[in-house]
């Protein structure tokens, strides 16, 4: 039979779809196909439209969810994934903001704000002045990037300098200055690699220093990075950093990326290496040591008057033993001597804890 219809069955099939009776029989051959699969077209139509001209009278149907995808930001972690990076890095804004107090002798505090998985050059048209450190982190192949802020980098130059950490509004950074910065930021690759050892045990180091996101290419512009943005306070100064890790840096390691294997592995490295690392920090830890002689009262009058040559009587006699006090708490008691023509303290018993 031919696949061709005549125009009497075209006719039919028009007024079919503009009037709601039933097309006429057009047999078993292909009109009969055409008209079913129009009707079908029809009615599936409407029914997108959230209307049913099916059964009667028309009677709305429930809206159909959906989700937009974007096939130029392919997702390549998965949110148990992120979490885990979340954790590690959130572990790493604490020891960050530790090593630097230490070492600026100030105040430091530093917190995770966001972490997204982005294409590489949404990442790089959102930053442009700030120190762009490239690092690597062995033994994983592949660059990562540390961004801090002009400003924030400036201001822990000048506190590390003496000053009271006040920023300067330049975009480019001294041959004296750039030592300083290599050192900060060597501070930070400690506490990265602490936090990282529950997944993997890496070194980072630095292979270079730019000024401008232009310089700075670890990865083709489409390729989805993990970014992880912190905010840093030091003192009244306040700032932004972030890192830039590359999806296939991380690729190799990615079924290490679960939150139960990383609880896992981190409750069985509480061993040697863990003891290690505790007894070097509390070992370099420096505490306040004093040896009080005794105590007395005196009027705010007598105090100002006293002169050279006053005596002063303590509550307590020259036999008794003196407290050698650690922080505010007395541990030990003993007496002064004399050695070499030095004054020693000589310890002879501890004292109990109320």
């Amino acid at each position: 039979m031919s696949d061709i219809l005549s125009q009497a069955e075209i006719e039919a099939l028009l007024s079919s779809l503009s009037d709601d009776s039933p097309a006429p029989d057009a047999g078993n051959g292909p009109a009969a196909n055409l008209a079913s699969s129009l009707l079908d077209q029809g009615g599936n139509r409407l029914a997108k439209n959230g209307v049913n001209s099916f059964g009667g009278a028309n009677r709305k149907l429930a809206p159909i969810s959906y989700e937009l995808y974007d096939f130029r930001r392919s997702d390549k972690f998965s949110k148990d994934q992120l979490k885990t990076l979340q954790i590690l890095h959130e572990t790493f804004a604490r020891l960050a903001a530790t090593s630097l107090s230490g070492y600026l002798r100030t105040a430091v505090s530093i917190e995770l704000v966001s972490l997204e998985q982005i294409p590489y050059e949404e990442y790089s048209r959102s930053i442009n002045q700030s120190v762009f450190t490239i690092l690597s982190m062995p033994p994983l192949t592949g660059q990562a990037v540390l961004e801090v802020e002009f400003n924030l980098v400036f201001s822990m130059i000048d506190k590390l300098l003496g000053g009271p950490g006040k920023g300067i509004n330049r975009r480019v950074l001294t041959d004296i200055e750039k030592p300083l910065v290599r050192q900060m930021i060597e501070k930070l690759f400690v506490g990265l690699k602490n936090a990282w050892e529950g997944v993997v045990i890496v070194n980072p180091g630095i292979e270079a220093m730019e000024t401008s996101s232009q310089f700075v290419q670890i990865c083709p512009p489409n390729d989805v990075v993990v970014t992880i943005l912190f905010e840093v306070k030091i003192g009244k100064s306040r700032g932004a950093m972030s890192i830039c890790i590359p999806y296939l840096l991380l690729k190799p390691i990615t079924t290490k990326l679960s939150a139960q294997k990383w609880f896992v592995n981190t409750s069985r490295k509480q061993s040697s290496a863990a003891r290690r690392i505790l007894t070097t920090q509390v070992q370099r830890s420096q505490v306040p040591c004093r040896i009080e002689l005794g105590k007395t009262k005196l009027s705010m009058q007598d105090f100002v008057n006293l002169r050279i040559g006053d005596t002063l009587v303590l509550n307590r006699r020259s036999e008794d033993q003196l407290p050698f006090i650690i922080g505010d708490v007395p541990k030990f008691e003993g007496r002064p001597n004399m050695h070499n023509n030095h004054i020693i303290f000589s310890i002879l018993n501890t004292v109990e804890p109320d």
